[in-house]
């Protein structure tokens, strides 16, 4: 990941569900009250949440929130996953899934969680490369339908697939040219 990865900035500013521990009095602004309680549940980016998650003053000291799985990749998300990757249309949970799962895998200890979102890539990734090769004999239709559903990090992946077709077409009409 680079410091000027636009999609790794955009990953890091994902909202997601938190549940504060401690007594905040300073931090009512991110709710609009006085001081954050115990049990306040709040959306925070996850670069934010994923700090105050791993904080603790001490050997003792609790973190001040604890960190929730964001809808995106909640149990029925993954249920539609684990039968048809193909049917769901990732772009609609989140914009960079993919990213914001292997983040929270980092986190959580979701071994099940990980092997779905590992089968939906190894899944999809075969049709994106399927149309990403055919990308030039139609895009309108159910291509453009195709490209809507796409996440970011499936969207790199046609890019880069029909850059590589589309220069070996060109190095094919150089060859027999010459």
């Amino acid at each position: 990941m680079s410091y000027y990865d636009v999609d790794a900035i955009l990953t890091d500013a994902e909202k997601v569900p938190c549940q504060f521990e401690l007594d905040v009095p300073y931090l009512g602004h991110l709710d609009n009250s006085a001081g954050l309680k115990p049990g306040t549940a709040l959306s925070l980016p996850l670069w934010l949440a994923e700090m105050l998650a791993l904080a603790s003053a001490g050997e003792d000291a609790r973190a001040p929130l604890t960190l929730n799985l964001p809808a995106c990749l909640s149990e029925a998300v993954a249920a539609a996953l684990k039968a048809d990757p193909r049917a769901v249309a990732l772009r609609d949970q989140s914009a960079h899934l993919y990213g914001v799962g292997v983040r929270m895998l980092d986190l959580f200890d979701e071994r099940e969680l990980g092997a779905v979102l590992r089968r939906t890539w190894a899944v999809r990734a075969a049709d994106v490369g399927l149309h990403a090769r055919k990308a030039d004999e139609a895009v309108g239709g159910q291509g453009a339908e195709f490209l809507r559903g796409l996440e970011e990090w499936e969207r790199a992946l046609f890019r880069r697939g029909h850059e590589g077709v589309r220069r070996a077409r060109e190095w094919m009409d150089r060859v027999k040219r010459s």
